[in-house]
């Protein structure tokens, strides 16, 4: 692992990320703050151990991921999110670890928005139906709603398609004939939130219909989590 020294000068794109009271500093794409949950470590091909803990806690307490030799990067998941990390890498072969590389720091971006988006209600005239509902409040632990995503499609169909907004609502084209199923989720810097209650939309030629005179009901699933696929590199720094 190649790290910048503090008294380098970071690369123009490149924004510095400080371990307080340590004397290093390592440089990352992006920002200084990094999304949860996942983080994927660059390292040289004979670097095969990763050791990560938090930053209240003590480094002989580290996580570690070993990958193999030939391998060039490691993925690093469960991390929380608003948390700073601490990272180190070591080398490997059959005399054994070698001495850990200079240490550096990242913090994650605080995790998406635990509330689902509510009361979702929607107007369905021809092959298109309008779709509204209540938004979402973050936690103050959670990240801004920078938008929504309306996830959407045909049952008995496992593909589904995608319509960002920043609003709430939107118009949601049906197709072809049948019912389709939408869910809606808040997402932020941190990802997507959690998802809103199913419901079914009928689609047809002609006619218009509403939630409230529809007769298809709306499918009540439990809130699922999802695991954020949001990297920081070293060195260089859904449904």
């Amino acid at each position: 692992m190649t790290l910048s020294k503090a008294n380098s000068q970071p690369s123009a794109g490149r924004s510095p990320i400080s371990n307080p009271g340590k004397s290093k500093t390592g440089y990352f794409d992006e920002n200084s703050f990094i999304p949860a949950k996942v983080l994927t470590v660059a390292q040289n091909k004979d670097l095969n151990r990763v050791g990560y803990w938090k930053d209240m806690e003590q480094e002989d307490t580290a996580e570690t991921v070993k990958t193999r030799g030939n391998e060039s990067f490691v993925i690093l998941t469960g991390l929380e999110g608003n948390t700073l990390y601490h990272f180190t890498v070591r080398a490997y072969n059959g005399a054994g670890y070698g001495p850990p590389s200079s240490e550096v720091s990242a913090t994650t971006k605080k995790s998406p928005p635990s509330q689902a988006p509510s009361n979702l209600r929607w107007e369905q005239q021809g092959s298109q139906v309008s779709l509204g509902w209540e938004p979402v409040i973050p936690l103050a632990n959670e990240s801004d709603v920078v938008g929504y995503k309306v996830f959407y499609r045909q049952e008995g169909h496992s593909n589904s398609q995608v319509i960002e907004t920043q609003k709430l609502q939107a118009i949601v084209p049906l197709p072809d004939a049948g019912v389709y199923i939408i869910e809606v989720r808040a997402y932020s810097e941190g990802g997507d939130g959690t998802a809103s209650s199913q419901i079914r939309v009928p689609s047809y030629s002609g006619g218009k219909i509403t939630s409230a005179q529809s007769t298809l009901h709306t499918l009540s699933t439990p809130s699922t989590s999802v695991t954020l696929l949001l990297a920081l590199m070293i060195p260089s720094a859904s449904w």
